[in-house]
């Protein structure tokens, strides 16, 4: 039968003649046979089943030897013996390679023919012995596929024991070396077949002998934690994860995360590795798994790892979103590694600049799994721009991609981030401030965070704008000194001249710092700025007393015969020791803080029985602004004219005083509630809260005015009016109040409109009756003498005043009556707006815009240029008495500027990042985050053509445009820290080398600079606003 076979399969016949041949050859397998017969017919088709040349021979071979196993069972079973077996796994047959998958195939088939032969045992013997070989031998996918099947079928064959738990350790190493290298669906199939056949093997063995799942699990640890730098392992580790009991992950998270032998490196490298896996298709429970060990990781305080394996892989988790079967995954560890990484803004500003076309392109297919994608990721996604709010010129297109989807509530935000964070563990993060690479393409600095100081850094950045100032400081001859305007000195120098993109303030920090401010607590910028300038003032001060006692010694502060412009007249190379401040020309005895920033304020009451007239002089550096209790009603603002209503105008906190007002007052009343402007009226404006500070204020019952003319009290009007105007005007937003039934401090979340010019009424000065300073006051001035009372208003109530003449001096107007100046209206121009973020005093985050009115350019709009137009009032004839809003409008024949440099006219200040933005985005970041509201304003007194009231010099109508020369011991310490700059470059890219063989993961600070506190902004800057959490991680910077 077997020489009729042989023939029939070398034969020319057709396929249909050969196929009823072996039909008949099959049939004839009943009859009986001779065991000589039966070995030559089990030989011939064992050599057609592993040597045949096509399928249709080895199909032959197949159908054969089934039959007459089937009917001459005992020959077969002497045939197919241990010898054979033990031969064909370890020899191979003829040319056939023992490792060809055939090989495993044939004695598959033949194991089902003979499974209830008694001699089937010691074969089962053979194969326990030869897989183990077998698999520590690494076989091909397709190899290790086919011998899971056969172990699948014939559990017998599986090592038991000992060599059980070290054939599931090898069988997961050989799937570590798995590797797919084709392009064809098709294959990548069968690729994923042959990896979940293996894994489905596993798993029937873990289920049948539970004592080898840890030793397996224990092995995949040690796969994935190595560090070999030769050896991948591949994600078809990730099939096994599926089949690891959920029950066990707590249990095992723990042994991994407390385990003294596990080194930092391996857990990094582990980490990465898990999160690579949530690329394999068909893989459940990854995403939990990788969860269950960044929970667990935070749980011992590794924060370390946390933040490297964070930042090293979460573009390429937000890359898997594109994938659909491996999206749902891939958005879970998302979200939790964003979600609990709230120390810095860092890692959502990775993913940032792909949100938008992601969800642009999830929009259109329509399809339900992609809605419901959208919407969790939409969720995602405003709560992380709530949790770093603050970053208008990154978010503003993300909002304009998901506005049409549903925004989650305040309240769930809160929740979700609350449950996200790694909280309590927050100050054991050991990562201190990155290296930034280098400066953006502003070519301005950024400050460092230390630690929730972004109160600092935003009014630091502000008077750095301030450019006549900044020129002033740096001018100043203060070598040797140790004073805060040296150190202040030192900071502009490293901001104007270093190559760092970020510089760490700490000398200015702790040297500026108010005594009462607990290192690394959030606090107010305002109560900064007041104090900070408070302090310059006040130093400079005695140093001139100091100066004064011994004028022919070299004084410490050298004001180099300055105008109030900024400008120096004597040569770059003159020495410090200077003649006395005194005698030099244009000297008036004021200090640098009161040239700049100081203003003064008559107070008068006039008795409205007597008409008597109480005048007070004193001096401000800041007005602060409140806002008036009708803001949230229908009729709209009502800044103007006497009111009949009380109000507390918060005198004392014009200069350095308390922000809250005295309660029972009408403004008291209104601040302790959370004002929400109503969306049919126009918001606020700056104008109208400087009107409101200014308006008469009629005081009545029990505010009542003891009139010393009359010896009792009575009822009287209350005026405020400037008189003598400051370069550079700082206004500050009275939006937090107190509540006593809450016992918080409350923020007032109004929009309010900011003029880019306005104008300023300035009252001419006159000799007061009863004239005092402010013993409260930062800036002590001389008082003038009394003199008899004017018996009259400077500032009679607005229903009385009759129609003025109205002339333009030189660009400026005034208002004249009876031939003496009475109110002189001072433009002004926008310098810095200084934002706070979030909904509270306690939490939140600062960060400032500033005019770059330095540009690359060294252009600016020239008010020579331009006529200044009233907006807002819509009539012919305005009240210069009062402040208003003014326009820009180019006069025929100007060019106005393009709007490309419009977009580089404003600089944003976000501590350690800086970037271009528009006046735009300054006015309408309200509109578009609502926690995001102006606290600080500084407008810069606007000089016209030809005019400057300091007695400098002008050109094209504007101060002159010159940085002074850094003085030598400056330049010095900016070389010197330049330097240092360079090799710690050339340190971290060695350092970088050195562990890229062992730690690819690495990702370590740069520098010594201070740990992020809990809820910091982080070296990138900014973030973590939207406060109004009490956990620590909620903390704000």
């Amino acid at each position: 039968m077997d020489k009729i076979l042989e023939g029939l399969v070398s034969s020319d016949h057709s396929i249909f003649v050969k196929r009823a041949i072996v039909k008949k050859v099959v049939e004839a397998a009943e009859k009986e046979m001779t065991e000589e017969q039966c070995q030559a017919l089990f030989t011939l088709t064992t050599r057609l089943i592993l040597l045949g040349e096509d399928a249709f021979q080895k199909q032959i071979g197949v159908q054969v030897l089934e039959a007459y196993a089937r009917y001459h069972r005992p020959e077969f079973e002497c045939f197919f013996n241990k010898e054979l077996v033990l031969g064909l796994l370890q020899q191979g047959y003829g040319q056939l390679d023992r490792k060809d998958p055939a090989i495993i195939d044939y004695i598959h088939c033949c194991l089902r023919l003979i499974i209830s032969c008694p001699s089937v045992l010691e074969i089962f013997s053979v194969i326990q012995v030869e897989v183990l070989r077998m698999v520590c031998e690494r076989p091909e996918p397709a190899l290790c596929a086919r011998l899971s099947s056969l172990l699948s079928d014939f559990v017998q064959c599986i090592p038991r024991d000992k060599s059980g738990v070290l054939f599931c350790q090898q069988l997961v190493r050989t799937i570590s070396y798995f590797h797919c290298f084709a392009s064809q669906e098709r294959e990548l199939r069968e690729y994923v077949g042959q990896v979940t056949k293996v894994s489905t093997l596993l798993q029937n063995i873990w289920k049948a002998d539970p004592a080898t799942l840890l030793p397996s699990l224990q092995e995949v640890f040690a796969i994935i934690s190595s560090t070999d730098p030769s050896f991948d392992p591949s994600i078809a580790l990730a099939s096994l994860v599926q089949h690891i009991p959920v029950q066990m992950i707590t249990v095992l998270i723990k042994s991994l995360t407390t385990d003294q032998n596990v080194k930092d490196a391996n857990m990094t490298k582990a980490l990465c590795r898990m999160i690579d896996w949530l690329s394999w298709p068909l893989a459940q429970h990854v995403d939990t798994w990788v969860i269950a060990l960044l929970k667990g990781l935070a749980a011992v305080q590794k924060f370390t790892i946390l933040i490297d394996v964070t930042l090293l892989k979460i573009e390429l988790v937000f890359s898997r979103l594109w994938y659909p079967i491996v999206r749902p995954g891939a958005l879970t560890v998302l979200s939790h590694m964003l979600l609990s990484f709230q120390h810095s803004p860092e890692a959502f500003h990775l993913v940032v600049p792909h949100v938008v076309h992601l969800v642009q392109s999830l929009r259109p297919d329509g399809l339900p799994t992609s809605r419901t994608f959208l919407l969790q990721f939409t969720e995602l996604i405003h709560c992380m721009m709530y949790q770093y709010s603050g970053f208008p010129d990154l978010y503003d297109q993300i909002l304009e991609s998901i506005k049409d989807l549903p925004k989650p509530a305040e309240e769930k935000i809160k929740l979700v981030l609350n449950q996200s964070a790694w909280t309590s563990q927050s100050n054991s993060f050991v990562s201190g401030v990155l290296m930034q690479a280098g400066k953006s393409e502003t070519g301005k600095t950024g400050l460092v965070n230390l630690g929730n100081t972004c109160y600092m850094n935003s009014i630091i950045q502000t008077l750095f704008m301030a450019t006549d100032f900044r020129r002033h400081v740096l001018s100043l001859h203060l070598n040797g000194s140790n004073t805060l305007m040296k150190r202040l000195q030192l900071l502009f120098a490293f901001l104007a001249h270093t190559q760092r993109a970020a510089y760490a303030p700490r000398n200015f920090l702790e040297a500026s710092r108010p005594p009462w401010f607990n290192a690394g607590s959030q606090q107010d910028c305002s109560e900064y700025l007041r104090f900070l300038l408070d302090r310059l003032h006040e130093e400079e001060k005695t140093l001139q007393v100091l100066e004064s006692a011994k004028p022919k010694v070299a004084s410490p502060v050298d004001t180099r015969s300055k105008g109030q412009t900024g400008q120096t007249s004597p040569a770059e190379g003159e020495e410090s020791s200077l003649t006395p401040a005194e005698s030099k020309p244009g000297y008036d005895g004021r200090t640098l803080i009161e040239r700049m920033f100081g203003g003064k304020l008559i107070t008068g009451i006039q008795c409205m029985q007597c008409n008597s007239l109480s005048e007070k002089e004193e001096p401000f550096t800041d007005l602060s602004l409140a806002f008036c209790p009708f803001s949230t009603s229908q009729d709209g603002p009502q800044p103007e004219g006497p009111s009949e209503e009380p109000k507390v105008l918060c005198q004392g906190s014009v200069n350095g005083g308390s922000e809250i007002p005295e309660p029972g007052s009408a403004k008291a009343l209104a601040n302790s509630v959370h004002v929400v402007p109503v969306t049919n009226e126009p918001p606020l404006s700056v104008p109208d809260l400087v009107n409101y500070f200014l308006a008469p204020e009629i005081l009545d019952g029990d505010n009542a005015y003891f009139c010393e003319k009359c010896g009792s009290l009575q009822r009287a009007e209350k005026t405020m009016k400037v008189v003598s105007a400051p370069e550079y005007l700082i206004l500050t937003l009275l939006r937090f109040s107190y509540d006593a039934k809450c016992h918080v401090r409350r923020k007032i979340l109004d929009n309010v409109t900011i003029p880019p010019l306005m104008r300023f009424p300035v009252h001419a000065p006159s000799p007061p009756t009863q004239c005092s300073s402010s013993a409260s006051s930062p800036l002590q001035v001389d008082s003038p003498e009394s003199s008899e009372n004017l018996a009259k208003k400077l500032k009679p109530s607005q229903k009385d005043e009759e129609e003025e003449e109205k002339e333009r001096i030189d660009g400026t107007e005034q208002i004249t009556r009876g031939g003496e100046i009475a109110v002189q209206s001072v433009p002004y121009i926008l310098s810095s707006v200084v934002m706070h973020s979030g909904i509270s005093s306690e939490s939140g985050h600062y960060y400032s815009y500033g005019c770059n009115i330095n540009g690359a350019d060294g252009t600016q709009h020239q008010a020579s240029h331009f006529a200044l137009k009233d907006v807002g009032s819509g009539q012919a004839e305005c009240n210069l008495s009062t402040c208003s809003a003014l326009s820009l409008e180019p006069e025929q024949g100007d060019t106005p500027p393009n709007s490309s440099q419009e977009a580089r006219d404003w600089l944003l200040f976000n501590d350690s990042r800086v970037t271009f933005t528009s006046f735009q985005s300054v006015q309408n970041i309200t509109n578009r985050f609502p926690k995001d509201t102006a606290y600080v304003l500084m407008y810069r007194k606007q000089e016209l053509l030809g005019q400057n009231s300091n007695g400098g010099l002008m050109a094209n109508g504007m101060r002159l445009c010159a940085e002074p020369p850094l003085h030598k011991e400056l330049l010095d310490a900016i070389i010197k820290d330049n330097k240092l700059f360079l090799q710690e470059q050339e340190l971290n890219a060695r350092t970088q080398a050195l562990q890229a063989p062992s730690s690819s993961c690495s990702f370590r600070p740069n520098g010594s600079d201070d740990n992020n506190p809990p809820g910091s902004c982080g070296p990138s800057g900014g973030g973590g606003g939207g406060g109004g959490f009490n956990t620590i991680s909620r903390l704000v910077f």
